[in-house]
């Protein structure tokens, strides 16, 4: 027989472990299943979280579990491969993907999104080291120094120009994105910025002691750099909820959930957080809303109660 909980987090990220620390001193019989495969597990620490700033996003997490331990929240360690709804509609059954299944009376799914790479070699390689993705992470630890932007879209635009808030050398490499999908506002905007605008698809980086020192073009030349920002694809995980039946509403950055401020779904019962629920949700804003999800389960789950009584 499927062990029960009151609720089951999806997810054991910033997110997740936020909204089972919420629900474990709220004396929730609350489960957390982790498949282990944080989105920023590439970076060396994490900035901008308000008295962790620096911490590794394994120290952050493994400190997370210790606390949510302390109040009897379980965890397991797999992966969540199918969720239904129970005939009866109160409760949800979770099959984990070795063969376990587990039952909860509400979800929270925080499985988080993938950042697909640009296909440029190196990339992969160096990423989260002196290949980086976000400005607010990494922008002060390498301040000052030579950027490079490689171009995934045109809203790499925008991306060339929030850098040049850490540097006044910004390369943008237009790499597989025609210089004529640029806009006038674009040109004008990255003049202003003194950033600079190379054409020519890019062959790969060029990497000296294990540090990145310039970009090579296809055309052979190269273009002496010491940091490279891109723009992944992102790619939300949101099959549990799609089997489910959850609403979804298209975004320049892939598919995400219709949810309510507390990160309530359109399937009764079911909640988002993280990056689950949106591709600008960082380390604090995941906590944030893993918090919010977690607060508003259990005044549900009182109510519901309350009134069955």
């Amino acid at each position: 027989m499927a062990e029960q909980y009151e609720v089951i987090v999806i997810g054991g990220g910033a997110a997740g472990l936020s909204a089972a620390l919420v629900l474990g001193r709220a004396r929730r019989r609350t489960l957390v299943v982790d498949a282990g495969e944080p989105r920023n597990a590439p970076a060396a620490h994490m900035q901008g979280f308000l008295s962790r700033d620096g911490m590794s996003p394994a120290q952050f997490l493994a400190a997370g579990r210790e606390e949510i331990a302390r109040y009897g929240v379980a965890l397991v360690r797999g992966r969540a491969a199918d969720v239904t709804r129970d005939d009866d509609g109160r409760s949800f059954t979770v099959a984990l993907a070795d063969g376990r299944t587990v039952r909860a009376r509400r979800l929270v799914v925080a499985t988080g999104l993938k950042d697909e790479l640009p296909a440029v070699p190196g990339v992969a390689e160096r990423f989260g080291r002196d290949v980086l993705h976000c400005p607010y992470c990494h922008g002060w630890e390498v301040r000052d120094q030579p950027f490079g932007v490689l171009a995934t879209t045109p809203l790499s635009v925008h991306q060339a120009l929030m850098v040049s808030q850490w540097s006044k050398d910004v390369t943008l490499f237009l790499h597989t994105v025609p210089e004529s999908d640029l806009s006038d506002d674009d040109l004008r905007r990255l003049a202003a910025a003194g950033v600079r605008v190379v054409p020519g698809e890019v062959a790969g980086l060029v990497v000296a002691d294990d540090r990145l020192t310039g970009v090579r073009l296809a055309d052979g030349t190269t273009h002496a750099r010491s940091v490279l920002f891109t723009a992944p694809r992102p790619i939300p995980q949101t099959t549990l909820l799609e089997k489910l039946g959850a609403e979804l509403t298209e975004t320049p950055f892939g598919a995400y959930p219709v949810v309510d401020p507390t990160g309530r779904t359109t399937i009764p019962e079911v909640w988002a957080a993280g990056n689950a629920m949106g591709f600008s949700e960082q380390v604090i804003n995941a906590a944030s809303s893993g918090y919010r999800a977690g607060a508003t389960i259990n005044g549900d789950l009182l109510m519901q109660d309350l009134d069955t009584t």
